[in-house]
């Protein structure tokens, strides 16, 4: 039977089990199954490989960078990252590639308005914010970074003053904060800064608004959250299991 899964340390909140054991039956795959595997550390992936079954598997925090040294080759999509989301196992050989990014880039392309030229801020420095940052780079989208450290090329939040927000039109949370079951979790941010000129953007899709999108929508912004961008990144990782070896780098 083959053999897909997702692994994390807490996953009993995931979208990816239900959306892929759906797929399986709308397509006739009855003989498929997707599984939820939460490791207390990265370590424990050299027991998940045994499973004789197992074709690949997606990652979820906070696995995405700690995963890197288990693999035996990663596609361009990782290595332009700098962070993996889906592994493919082929003949016993774990390959990493980045689905995030695609499924990120093509959800904003079409979310944005066209030549906006708007400056972005994006929270959080984990492997989401990589994926996202990849992506506003070749979207050619200028950005800071934004975390609770600060460093030479990071903004902390006490940095965000009105004036720093006035230049950052577009705001991009890749941080868990107001993801089920802590929903009461938001960036700590001056929202009564935004305006409908700017655009807010959720990686987090459960719940579908989280108090950072709604304390947005209350001051007029553009809202969106990261349920788009999920189908998209779990439709580009069926694609890259069921791609034949030929292709597969």
């Amino acid at each position: 039977m083959p053999l897909y899964g997702l692994i994390g340390k807490k996953l009993s909140h995931s979208f990816s089990q239900r959306y892929f054991t759906e797929k399986f039956k709308k397509e006739g795959l009855t003989d498929h199954e997707f599984r939820l595997f939460e490791l207390d550390s990265i370590n424990e992936v050299a027991e998940l490989k045994k499973e004789k079954d197992l074709r690949g598997f997606n990652i979820t925090i906070p696995y995405k960078e700690e995963i890197i040294p288990f693999l035996t080759h990663m596609a361009d999509s990782a290595r332009k990252v700098g962070a993996v989301n889906v592994v493919k196992i082929l003949g016993g050989e774990m390959y990493g590639h980045n689905s995030d990014y695609y499924g990120f880039k093509s959800s904003l392309e079409e979310w944005l308005p066209a030549h906006s030229g708007m400056k972005a801020l994006v929270l959080g420095t984990g492997g989401a914010s990589k994926a996202v940052s990849a992506a506003l780079t070749d979207l050619s989208i200028p950005f800071r970074l934004v975390s609770r450290n600060k460093s030479s090329d990071v903004l902390t939040y006490k940095d965000l003053s009105p004036e720093v927000l006035s230049e950052h039109k577009l705001i991009v949370n890749t941080t868990p904060l107001g993801m089920a079951p802590n929903e009461k979790g938001f960036p700590d941010l001056d929202y009564n800064a935004f305006n409908s000129s700017f655009y807010l953007y959720d990686l987090v899709y459960n719940p579908d608004r989280t108090v950072f999108l709604k304390k947005g929508l209350e001051n007029g912004a553009h809202i969106k959250n990261g349920l788009e961008m999920l189908y998209l990144q779990a439709d580009k990782a069926w694609e890259i299991w069921e791609e034949k070896p030929a292709g597969q780098m």
